[in-house]
């Protein structure tokens, strides 16, 4: 059986990698990535990417959407009139990452005969990064990838560990995890306004394309409020009052902190960042 490994750049995907590799045989494991462009991809995820799989002695098998050096999250949204399908369903995950995967799928391991015998492929098994604290994305996703006949496993929420992080094995994680809590693009679609004041300082070259999108589209990312409505906050919060901008930690802890700083934003900040990752 090989064992697929859905390989984003991530600490977490790159764990499941190893623990795979450790109970499958390298022989049998395939790192799957989607490449993003380097725009909005940080160069230190793929130093990541390609020092796990030379750990784990796996060459990266690449499936990736046409044109995907240069379409961005943003301008696949401009090109779609939309940033999102509904809500959580971000337009750029599906032609970056979910149609790329499942034509890859389609074309190396089909199940459409699985499903007509109401069973799952047993040639491959699908493992992604998620922790056991993801329990609702796992059924989720379990539930869905069942429905067209892949089983599906969950390394780091389920497996006895033995690996808890890569720097165990000499591997520093992307350097993006110093400011934000995940591996994604810079100027994530699903995410909420505590990483998006981070793009606002870290990036204001995407934050800049975010807003003139948002007018062109006629949608904002956030809900509820366009980017250029709290952008007089952000100013202050930057340069005024010092905010270091970061996703470290609790959501509620940072806007607490600028609340408690700025009381006169209270209304503004009060709600939690929307991320998810």
């Amino acid at each position: 059986m090989k064992a697929v490994i859905c390989y984003s750049g991530g600490h977490g995907s790159a764990l499941a990698a190893i623990e795979a590799a450790r109970r499958y045989g390298k022989e049998n494991v395939i790192l799957l990535n989607h490449d993003i462009s380097a725009d909005v991809e940080h160069y230190d995820i793929k130093r990541f990417k390609d020092e796990v799989a030379e750990y784990i002695g796996v060459e990266i098998t690449s499936a990736n959407m046409e044109g995907w050096e240069n379409l961005t999250p943003l301008k696949i949204s401009i090109l779609n009139k939309a940033f999102q399908f509904s809500p959580g369903r971000a337009l750029c995950t599906y032609y970056l990452k979910t149609a790329p995967f499942q034509s890859w799928l389609k074309e190396n391991y089909p199940a459409w005969q699985y499903v007509l015998e109401d069973r799952v492929h047993d040639e491959i098994i699908i493992l992604y990064g998620l922790e056991a604290s993801e329990g609702e994305r796992i059924a989720r996703r379990r539930l869905f990838l069942m429905g067209e006949g892949y089983q599906s496993d969950y390394p780091l929420a389920y497996w006895k560990r033995t690996i808890e992080k890569t720097e165990d094995i000499g591997i520093k994680r992307p350097v993006t995890y110093s400011v934000y809590k995940h591996a994604n693009c810079v100027g994530c679609l699903k995410a909420g306004r505590q990483h998006w004041y981070c793009v606002y300082c870290l990036r204001p070259d995407i934050w800049e394309e975010a807003v003139q999108a948002e007018d062109e589209i006629g949608y904002s990312i956030i809900n509820g409020t366009y980017l250029k409505d709290i952008e007089p906050q952000f100013y202050e919060m930057k340069y005024r009052k010092n905010i270091c901008p970061s996703e470290k930690g609790n959501s509620q802890t940072f806007w607490a902190r600028v609340n408690s700083i700025m009381p006169e934003q209270m209304t503004l900040f009060s709600i939690p960042c929307d991320c998810a990752f």
